[in-house]
């Protein structure tokens, strides 16, 4: 089973591809989305949750903290936590809330609330790379691994 996935992303269209390709293995879990500022984190989320059918506005939650989302399989919950200087500043979210088994969770910035926030499934790093990025994932658990041998099965980016 794959744990590591690396794939160069010459431009937004390519970060649009890899999370609809993503879309296509996943249907519930934790993703963690670490990078710099202006990395693409927020791009790779709102593509994602397109993908997954998510019509509408789909906002940063940068200010807000938390955003849900209907899918048709459950929820998306989208959490920025930029703006976190303590996880204790967690609690008031209701966090609870991400353990439903049916959810998608996508968290910007995980490092900031490390304790307070759910495990895992799969971490990916996005960070610039020349004229493009470059996204690595990596399985946390059996099941994004078993993500992660679906992406080396589909076209590349």
């Amino acid at each position: 089973m794959a744990e590591r996935y690396t794939v160069f992303l010459a431009g937004p269209e390519a970060t649009t591809r890899l999370a609809e390709r993503l879309a296509a293995v996943l249907h519930s879990g934790v993703i963690y989305l670490q990078g710099e500022l202006g990395a693409g984190k927020t791009s790779f989320a709102r593509a994602l949750l397109q993908t997954l059918g998510v019509t509408g506005r789909i906002k940063s939650p940068t200010y807000s903290l938390l955003e849900s989302y209907r899918l048709p399989q459950g929820t998306a919950w989208h959490l920025d936590l930029y703006r976190i200087a303590d996880p204790e500043e967690l609690e008031w979210l209701g966090l609870d809330a991400l353990d439903e088994s049916a959810a998608l969770v996508l968290i910007e910035w995980p490092e900031r609330g490390l304790g307070a926030l759910p495990k895992a499934d799969l971490l990916i790093g996005l960070q610039h790379s020349g004229k493009g990025r470059q996204a690595v994932l990596e399985a946390r658990t059996p099941q994004a691994a078993g993500w992660l041998d679906g992406l080396l099965g589909l076209e590349p980016v």
